[in-house]
Order: C-alpha cells, then sequence, then structure tokens
C-alpha cells in the first residue's frame, strides 16, 4: 500500500522526468519501499527523510511525509508521526488521505475535538466518505453527543442502506444510552447477517459484560479468540469477565498482553488493582 501511494504521487506529480539529481531521489524512495516491503521500519522513515533532503522542494514531498507519518506510528513514535502528517497538510490540506489519518492519529492520543475537526474539514471535501462520518459518529458517542452521532449514522444509511458500520453505530449507541435489550437486538440481527465478522461479536460480548451476562460474554470472545486475530482491547475484556468471576491470575495475564499490545497503561494499572 505504502509503495503504491509513493509511486502513484510521483508518477502524477512528474518526478520520473527530473534530471540527474532526482535519481537519488528516486533511488532513496525505491529503498524506503524495499523497506516497508521487509518491515523494516527504521530503514523505511530514514530514506524517505533522506529522499526529501535531497529534494525538499519537490513537490510529491507531501505524499512522502504522510507515509512517513504512517511508518512513523508503525514505530509507535506517535508524536513524531503527527508532526509528519501536519507537515503533509501544509503542503496538501485538502488531502483526504492525511485528513484522515491525521484524525485516526488524534482518537488514538485521546484529542476528540481535534479529531472531530479533521473530519469535519475531511467531509466538507467528501461529503459521502462513510468511513469519515462512521468514525465521527464513534467520537461523539464518546463525548455523549446522541444526536449528531445518530445524524451521521443516519446519513451513512442514506448512501448505503445495508451499511454495517451504520448500525454498529446504533448498537455501540443504543449500550451507552442503557438501553441494552435495543442493543443486543442490533448485534444479534448484524451476526445473524456477517456470522464472521469478528468486531461484532467483541462489541456484543462488551454489551453482555455490562448486562452481567459473564457466560455469553466469554462465549463471544472465546470465538473470536479460536477463529480470529484478538485485539488489546478484547484481551482486556476478557480481563474483566474474568475479574467478575474471581478468575484474578488469568486476568493478569490477560492484562499483560494488551499492554505489550499498547493498550492504555493507565487503565491496565487500574485493573491490575482490581486483581490485588
Amino acid at each position: 500500500m505504502l509503495r503504491r501511494l509513493l509511486f502513484l504521487a510521483c508518477f502524477f506529480l512528474g518526478v520520473a522526468n527530473l534530471h540527474l539529481s532526482a535519481q537519488t531521489y528516486e533511488e532513496w524512495i525505491e529503498k524506503s519501499c524495499d523497506s516497508v516491503d521487509k518491515q523494516d521500519w527504521v530503514s523505511a522513515e530514514e530514506a524517505l527523510k533522506n529522499a526529501m533532503r535531497e529534494e525538499p522542494g519537490n513537490p510529491a514531498n507531501f505524499a512522502l511525509l504522510c507515509n512517513l507519518g504512517t511508518i512513523q506510528r508503525r514505530q509507535g513514535k506517535k508524536q513524531e508521526a503527527l508532526v509528519s502528517y501536519t507537515a503533509a497538510l501544509s503542503r496538501h490540506p485538502k488531502s483526504v488521505t492525511i485528513l484522515e489519518n491525521r484524525a485516526s492519529l488524534y482518537t488514538e492520543l485521546g484529542e476528540t475535538d481535534k479529531a472531530i475537526n479533521d473530519y469535519n474539514a475531511l467531509l466538507i471535501v467528501e461529503p459521502e466518505h462513510q468511513e469519515a462520518l462512521y468514525c465521527r459518529g464513534l467520537l461523539y458517542l464518546s463525548q455523549k453527543k446522541f444526536t449528531a452521532a445518530e445524524s451521521d449514522f443516519d446519513k451513512i444509511l442514506q448512501i448505503n442502506e445495508k451499511s454495517v458500520r451504520a448500525r454498529l453505530g446504533y448498537a455501540v449507541m443504543e449500550k451507552l444510552r442503557g438501553n441494552y435489550t435495543e442493543s443486543e437486538r442490533i448485534y444479534n440481527y448484524l451476526i445473524s447477517e456477517m456470522p464472521r465478522e469478528w468486531v461484532l461479536y467483541e462489541g456484543r460480548a462488551d454489551l453482555y459484560f455490562l448486562m452481567g451476562k459473564n457466560a455469553r460474554a466469554m462465549a463471544d470472545i472465546n470465538k473470536v479468540f479460536v477463529e480470529s486475530k484478538p485485539s488489546a482491547s478484547l484481551y482486556v475484556l476478557r480481563a474483566k469477565v474474568k475479574i467478575a468471576q474471581y478468575e484474578k491470575e488469568p486476568a493478569k495475564e490477560d492484562l499483560a498482553k494488551a499492554k505489550e499490545m499498547g493498550y492504555d497503561a493507565q487503565i491496565i494499572d487500574e485493573l491490575l488493582r482490581m486483581c490485588e
């Protein structure tokens, strides 16, 4: 994906027509692509920086900065990635891809208002961007702005009446409102239609946990663990269920795994105190 974005940007901006000095620029880009293929993020990052040092005024550099940000995120360098995305946007402020990347990074950093601002800017450029509407809707839910969130989910359904994302948004919204029966109804419907969408099982498991139905929660959690790759949040959820069932040592193991995967350390520490 990074390779394709890099070379498309370079092609359309005419980098291939540069003179001898540009060959070094292109070679650094090629080296970065090769490093990405090998998942050698350190080398990929350095190669992109070298390319931009060779041609600091090259119009393709906004694409290189965007990819640099993504490579830095892969390494956990979130603040450096933020600087790279912001620099890319300064050169191409209406780029949907860069706005989406920075919005998702702001979300990871807990900068909800800034993430919403980026999604707002993105949706001005592309009003029917379903992923942006869904993500903004979830951010509104985190702020308990249910009307705004519902409006985004409604908009998605107007664009695509079969959208899983929109209905999942409604399920999350009803769960947060405390309308557990309605939320369960939506989750059950979605799972019946898409039995291999693992995020639905995780969402329903969380709902069952809130309802005190720990056996059902564990059944959904176990299904994801057996048939898919569990997320850090699923390890945390399983730990919560185990704590509720007084299985504290296994809960500690799950929390340690979630922390290793990058889950919020403060939340992990709070849950670990419940295991003492």
